[in-house]
Parts: C-alpha cells; sequence; structure tokens
C-alpha cells in the first residue's frame, strides 16, 4: 500500500510504517499544492493520504477520487502525540477503501 504523508505530517513519523511504501508531498514532487490540487495529483498514485489537517475532508468532494483519507486527530504534530495513535491507524488502513475519510484519535 502506497501512502502519502501530507505537509503537516512530521516525516519521523514514517519510520513506524514498517511494511508500507511511504511518501512525502515533498518526495512525491507535490509540495506546495493545496487540497484539492493534491488530492487530484495523488489519486491513482498513491492509495491513502495520511493528514493532521482536520478540515481536509469538509473541504473537498472525495467521492469521486480514487484515494483516501486517513486522518491522525491530535492536539500537537508532534511525534510524541501522533505515535499513540498508530495501533489503531494501522487497523484503519486495513479496512479503508478509496474515496473513504477515517479519523483516529
Amino acid at each position: 500500500m502506497k501512502l502519502l504523508f501530507d505537509e503537516c505530517v512530521t516525516r519521523r513519523l514514517r519510520r513506524s510504517f514498517i511494511g508500507y511504501e511511504v511518501y512525502t508531498v515533498e518526495e512525491a514532487g507535490m509540495k506546495g499544492l493545496k487540497n484539492g490540487q493534491l488530492l487530484r495529483a495523488a489519486a491513482g498514485r498513491f492509495d491513502v493520504l495520511i493528514t493532521v489537517d482536520q478540515n481536509l475532508p469538509y473541504q473537498q468532494n472525495l467521492h469521486n477520487l480514487s484515494i483516501a483519507i486517513l486522518v491522525l486527530v491530535t492536539k500537537r504534530n508532534t511525534l510524541a502525540m501522533l505515535q499513540p495513535l498508530l495501533p489503531r491507524a494501522f487497523v484503519a488502513l486495513e479496512r479503508i477503501q478509496p474515496g473513504e475519510v477515517i479519523r483516529v484519535s
């Protein structure tokens, strides 16, 4: 499964995603793209966009896109705050479908 970390997700988190193909937005050549543009560019290339932007799913029409969104809900975007969410995030990744949004808190 190919995962794309949004710019707001610390790249240090990627070490925890063993068994997944993980790219940052910068590595994918999509740095600076706004949410709608990013989703359209990532659809078809990546299976899931991982973000901490809780508003993104409300701002975009995801039903026509072949990418899913996993929102990590935390008060701060730090490795220490995100790591406790990972067990539930991995469970969500096992069942997430294109066009679907799953929030993990």
